[in-house]
């Protein structure tokens, strides 16, 4: 369940949320009204005061109302068109059982030490903590022979990146690798400054996930696909909100899956921490729209 505090905050802060609320409000209180007169004929002696009735009924509408408004912590959207569902849900990108997606820079570092070169708050950081006991020496091993095909674009000096890995990869790079019997695809669709600061643009994101669907149609099996709101924390997409970055996803998605069936199931996982800057009842609508 979504919380209190969240779930109010959005029937109540929203235009959509107001609209919706006093629709399934207004809907309960005209059930009930019916329900009462209907019954008032039958057996007038058991009716309770108006006094008393009148506010109980609008409560328990108004309780109604707020139940069936209310923001779902899952999301499901089935396209019959396109042979896919879409869903978004509240989570654990790493607790879904699917295949993930986990965003990487353009040279794939992987150290977490002292978060000097990935934060461990970060997608990718958690993928060396949870999935590789926090031993990033395995999951370089997966990455250079998943990436021994690709070519890169160049490659740093110790002087001119003091830390981390030297060799530069195109963005939207996919390295697809297998841990735990979860495969992961590992997309680049930021640049690494020299200092270990990620940064992206919306055209790099976009970009970026053209050559992720090429991945995931090509070696998916059409096996379900997990994903984070990706570019929403330290790859500093800021022209976008995270809201808007998954519409982003959504609609990139959807329109690469008009050309070829991707996956069967795509859920986007929103992490606890990120919800205050997502309007659920917008995303359903936005769902409903594409």
């Amino acid at each position: 369940m979504l919380s209190l505090r969240y779930t109010l905050r959005t029937l109540g802060g929203s235009a959509r949320g107001r609209r919706s609320l006093g629709a399934n409000t207004l809907a309960a209180f005209g059930l009930a009204s019916t329900f009462i007169q209907f019954f008032g004929q039958l057996t007038p002696e058991l009716l309770p005061d108006t006094e008393i009735t009148v506010p109980a009924v609008f409560l328990a509408c108004l309780g109604w109302g707020a139940a069936r408004a209310a923001p779902r912590r899952r999301l499901v959207h089935e396209i019959p068109a396109l042979r896919t569902r879409v869903s978004v849900a509240v989570g654990d990108l790493f607790e879904q059982d699917a295949d993930i997606v986990v965003g990487f820079t353009d040279t794939f570092d992987t150290s977490v030490a002292d978060d000097r070169v990935i934060s461990t708050s970060t997608v990718q950081g958690q993928l060396v903590l949870r999935r590789y006991d926090g031993d990033p020496g395995p999951l370089d091993e997966d990455l250079d022979g998943a990436l021994s095909r690709a070519v890169p674009t160049g490659r740093e000096t110790r002087q001119s990146k003091p830390y981390g890995k030297l060799l530069r990869f195109p963005l939207g790079t996919v390295a697809l690798i297998s841990r735990a019997g979860q495969r992961v695809f590992a997309v680049a669709y930021s640049r690494m400054d020299p200092d270990n600061v990620a940064r992206s643009s919306v055209q790099d994101l976009w970009s970026s996930l053209d050559r992720l669907w090429d991945a995931v149609y090509e070696a998916g099996q059409r096996r379900r696909l997990a994903m984070p709101v990706v570019g929403s924390g330290l790859a500093r997409i800021d022209a976008l909100s995270r809201e808007s970055l998954l519409r982003m996803i959504l609609l990139s998605f959807v329109a690469r899956s008009r050309q070829a069936l991707i996956c069967d199931d795509l859920l986007i996982v929103i992490h606890p921490d990120d919800l205050a800057e997502i309007d659920l009842l917008e995303v359903a609508a936005f769902l409903k729209a594409v």
